[in-house]
């Protein structure tokens, strides 16, 4: 199974900043949707931004909405979360999956029900502590 590799995650203050980023080593992103998903403790891993193949189109949970952004450099075969103005509640394993385009299935959907719809691999994951 390719893997993907998370990195970024760091203990950082409530208003900090953070960027996240998710490559891998043995494919290339540009074939893939992307999704940012996260788990804190205790509760059920969370949607918190995807991305499609050509970055058209992006999809931010509500939590985050205003203070992440999902970017995508080809490049660098890397896809970016920049985390702005962080809160102890986003304290939490921040993973990345990918998966194939399919019409069927929008990136809102792919977000919402990642676990559901399956994605094609994950990373290990990548901790963020916002704490005081």
């Amino acid at each position: 199974q390719l893997q993907l590799m998370e990195s970024g995650g760091e203990l950082v203050q409530p208003g900090g900043s953070l960027r996240l980023s998710c490559t891998a080593s043995e494919f290339s992103l540009d074939s893939y949707n992307i999704g940012w998903f996260r788990q804190a403790p205790g509760k059920e891993r969370e949607g918190v931004s995807c991305i499609s193949i050509d970055a058209d189109s992006t999809y931010y949970a509500d939590s985050v909405k205003g203070r992440f952004t999902i970017s995508r450099d080809s490049a660098k075969n890397t896809v970016y979360l920049q985390m702005n103005n962080l809160k102890p509640e986003d304290t939490a394993v921040y993973s990345c999956a990918n998966r194939p385009d399919d019409p069927t299935i929008t990136i809102q959907d792919m977000c919402l029900k990642g676990d559901y719809y399956g994605m094609d691999s994950w990373g290990k994951g990548t901790l963020v502590t916002v704490s005081s």
